[in-house]
């Protein structure tokens, strides 16, 4: 059965072979066992279900979380021509009715439910009156009653074992660490499941963390220096601060919607639509958005607030670059937040033993933030997955942190506290150690305590600093029914006795990056010809009412722009091109090609990628050093070689090694085949040869032949 789904996965799909542990998971649901697939955010969870339900006799029910993600799969699997369909409330009755039917009748492949729905006996009901190939249940953490999407219609889910014992099932998550694994294993019923845990690192996603000064202007510098004209999410703790921040974005010039439970549902589904099928939206949220959004080219995301938990992060970060292209995890964090969140979690009606676990998650989250190493080594650490030392992908290895003995200014901070009574917060605290003369000070008369006046040698920042990694590292904790007071905490002994030393990090100001370039850091690539694809999709798109990625990812169409297809049958060849796309959208994409590449060539002129290996090959390299010095695919150089013969431009016997005997024959067989133009299939040509020549000579020899036949 595995080659059945080998075959969907490539024409269906249009994918040549599977990733990571997918081929495993599709091969224990075809056999009818369960199934827990733990899998980073784009590393492809959807075609370990989707797979398996078409190859199998029977419906897949997926059970997903939200309307949108359910609206946004279906929408994407009816373009590759799959029989798909969703139960949730954006349905009136009569729409209902004709879904349920279809399922009855067989028609469906796969079936969206809510879990709210799938708990109803009218659901149950009519799926034990149809044929089932297997349950997904996707998000799987949101059953987690510790995790931050909690979800308790998930709690239900593990009576689908006892109601249909004979259909395999498969709980899929990006996010859980193993305390949440064991939650998800006990309350689905997977004890006897197999378990695929595919890895938690995103090498893609550049990791940042900056201290927090004036988080509105950093945000701006942020996006205006590195990603002007793209997608992105910007997470904000409050509703009014996400109001806020996207109507001051939108006053610099942005595309910025907000988005939070408090809005109106018809507001929310807009903003979310306009984000999904526009260019360079920037979504301003609360932690209310994100889970299930399947854009591929969301380029950063950004927190100007603390998440509650390294879970939080890595999820809501996790929503940039699913494409695999570079994209950026950008924060700024301050000692309020800090603050902000002690308060929010102390006041809450949470249980102890829940606090105590919050507690802990935000005191890791600090953690993160404050290191000096690699943070993707401390957040892989953090699921149990051991990383390299040095990342090479994050501010600490990029620009590595100086470090000082801060021992001796610890001490003076933490004394401070000490003999103002422990009733203070920090302002007044660094007030007392640089010897300010306010009314406050004379109030509680602190200019008498021996630490008045002893902190000159640090300025006010630097004050802040050391006071912001020792709450991190829990020398001091913010009691919050003081009003925010520095208290000390029994771990602060060791340091005050001098019987141990601490290194804090230095705080500079961030550096600003580089702007990336148009083509989203394609190398060497014809950014005309990428624009107008772009274009095309685009226009296609809107025709349609659907998300431009849905025609088709952006790293189809830098394939597109990599090797210049100039067949159907050369285009099936591309990553995300199936059969159904290239009926429906093949000619369209080929003719966008034609057409920019004739206008190009008109004017003399050549893609910067053929350019470069014309250059190479005029400077006496030869194809194999070509390949081996641009890093690139020997067809990819056989395809550059045959745009150079067809101008004129280089000898067939520059590119391919053939006899003169050999040139005759495949020429001449071409001729008898009929094949003159650029569009003639070389399908025949190569099943006539009795497939002695690969298709890269042959296209290089066509392209001879066409340059014989124009002169």
């Amino acid at each position: 059965m595995i080659k059945a789904a080998q075959q969907v996965l490539q024409h269906i799909f249009g994918y040549p072979s599977f990733r990571g542990p997918q081929q495993d998971v599709i091969e224990t649901l075809l056999k009818g066992d369960d199934a827990l697939v733990l899998m980073p955010t784009g590393g492809g969870k959807s075609l370990c279900y989707q797979v398996p339900a078409l190859v199998l006799d029977g419906c897949g029910v997926v059970v997903s979380p939200l309307i949108a993600l359910m609206q946004d799969q279906v929408t994407a699997l009816e373009q590759l021509g799959v029989k798909a369909a969703y139960l949730n409330s954006t349905l009136n009755p009569v729409q209902v009715q004709n879904i349920e039917e279809s399922l009855l009748r067989g028609e469906l492949d796969l079936l969206y439910v809510a879990p709210e729905r799938l708990k109803q006996p009218r659901t149950i009901n009519l799926l034990h009156q149809s044929k089932l190939a297997l349950f997904a249940i996707d998000e799987a953490h949101c059953v987690s009653q510790w995790g931050h999407d909690f979800r308790s219609d998930y709690l239900q889910l593990g009576m689908l074992h006892e109601m249909f014992p004979s259909v395999p099932r498969v709980a899929l998550t990006a996010t859980a660490d193993e305390r949440t694994r064991k939650e998800i294993i006990a309350r689905l019923g997977l004890e006897q499941s197999q378990q695929y845990i595919a890895g938690f690192d995103r090498p893609n996603i550049q990791y940042r963390i900056t201290l927090k000064q004036n988080a509105k202007q950093q945000l701006l510098r942020f996006i205006h220096n590195e990603h002007p004209n793209d997608a992105g999410i910007v997470y904000c703790l409050s509703r009014k601060k996400v109001e806020n921040i996207a109507a001051w974005l939108a006053e610099q010039g942005y595309t910025a919607l907000p988005y939070h439970a408090g809005l109106s549902a018809d507001i929310r589904a807009t903003h979310q639509t306009r984000f999904l099928q526009e260019d360079g939206v920037i979504i301003v949220a609360t932690v209310a958005f994100g889970m299930g959004i399947d854009k591929p080219d969301v380029r950063f995301v950004a927190h100007i607030d603390l998440p509650k938990s390294i879970e939080a992060y890595y999820q809501e970060t996790g929503r940039a670059g699913r494409d695999g292209e570079p994209a950026n995890a950008w924060m700024a964090y301050g000692l309020q937040d800090v603050i902000k969140l002690r308060q929010m979690l102390e006041g809450s009606e949470a249980n102890v033993e829940h606090k105590h676990a919050e507690r802990h998650k935000l005191d890791a989250m600090l953690g993160l933030c404050e290191i000096t190493s690699c943070r993707r080594h401390v957040l892989l650490n953090y699921f149990g997955e051991s990383a390299n030392e040095k990342c090479g992908n994050c501010d600490t290895c990029l620009n590595p942190v100086d470090t000082w003995d801060g021992t001796e200014a610890a001490q003076k901070a933490i004394s401070c506290a000490y003999r103002t009574e422990q009733r203070f917060g920090v302002n007044h605290l660094i007030d007392v150690l640089r010897g300010a003369n306010t009314e406050r000070i004379r109030q509680f008369n602190h200019q008498q305590v021996s630490t008045y006046d002893v902190g000159k040698e640090l300025d006010v920042n630097q004050w802040r600093s050391v006071y912001r990694q020792l709450v991190a590292r829990g020398y001091l904790q913010v009691d919050i029914e003081s009003f925010g007071a520095l208290k000390l905490t029994e771990v602060c002994r060791g340091l005050l006795r001098g019987e141990e030393r601490i290194q804090l990090r230095r705080d500079v100001a961030e550096k600003a990056e580089r702007k990336k370039s148009p083509a989203n850091g394609m190398k060497s690539a014809d950014n005309k010809l990428w624009e107008a694809l772009r274009a095309c999709r685009k226009e296609l798109a809107q025709e349609q009412g659907v998300p431009p990625y849905v025609i088709f990812h952006d790293t189809t169409l830098m394939d597109m722009v990599t090797y210049l297809p100039e067949t159907l049958e050369q285009m099936s060849r591309l990553n995300g091109v199936g059969e159904s796309k290239l009926g429906k959208y093949g000619e369209t994409f080929l003719g966008v090609i034609r057409d920019t590449q004739v206008s190009s060539r008109g004017h003399g002129s050549l893609s910067d990628t053929v350019a470069q290996t014309y250059e190479l090959l005029c400077d006496g390299k030869s194809l194999e050093d070509v390949v081996k010095l641009r890093d690139l695919a020997s067809t990819t150089v056989h395809q550059h070689g045959a745009v150079l013969i067809k101008l004129g431009m280089l000898a067939l016997a520059k590119i391919v090694s053939l006899s003169e005997k050999d040139v005759s024959l495949i020429k001449s067989t071409m001729l008898e085949l009929g094949v003159d133009s650029e569009r003639s299939p070389l399908k025949p040509v190569f099943e006539a040869l009795a497939e002695q020549f690969e298709y890269p000579v042959l296209s290089c020899v066509r392209a001879d032949l066409l340059l014989e036949l124009d002169r």
